[in-house]
C-alpha cells in the first residue's frame, strides 16, 4: 500500500530531522564515509591467508593448538578486512555533533509539536 503524498513528506521530514539530530544513529547506519581503507583490506587478506595456512598446517601435522591459533589468526584477518575505515572525517563529525545539539533541541521540539498538532487535527476530522 503506497503512502499518500502528505505521509511521504512527513516521513521525509522525520528522516531529515533524525539524520540532523542523532549522530550516533547516522554513524551506526552509515559507518563508512569516504573511500575504503585499502591498506587495511590488504593487511586483512594477508593475515587471513596466513591464518588459513596455519590452520591447514595444524590439521596436517595433527596439532590442535596450531589449528586453533591458525583459526584465530584467520578470524582476525577477516575482521580487519571488513572493519569500517576510521577516517578523520568521522572524528570531525563526532566533535561537531555536541556543538549543534542545543540548536537541534529547539528544532526537534517544534517538529514534534507540529506532528502532534497534525495528529490531533486528523483525529478530530474523523470523530
Amino acid at each position: 500500500m503506497p503512502l499518500s503524498e502528505q505521509e511521504q513528506r512527513a516521513l521525509d521530514e522525520m528522516e531529515r530531522s533524525l539524520y540532523q539530530n542523532d549522530a550516533d544513529f547516522v554513524s551506526a547506519v552509515n559507518p563508512r564515509k569516504g573511500k575504503p581503507n585499502y591498506r587495511m583490506m590488504v593487511i586483512g587478506v594477508l593475515v587471513a591467508v596466513a591464518g588459513i595456512i596455519a590452520l591447514l598446517t595444524g590439521v596436517i601435522i595433527q596439532q590442535p593448538l596450531v589449528g586453533v591459533l591458525g583459526f584465530i589468526v584467520m578470524f582476525v584477518g577477516v575482521l580487519l578486512f571488513v572493519s569500517p575505515s576510521r577516517s578523520s572525517d568521522a572524528d570531525l563529525d563526532a566533535d561537531a555533533a555536541p556543538a549543534s545539539s542545543s540548536n537541534s533541541t529547539k528544532r526537534g521540539a517544534s517538529f514534534m509539536d507540529t506532528l502532534n498538532e497534525r495528529w490531533d487535527r486528523r483525529q478530530d476530522g474523523r470523530g
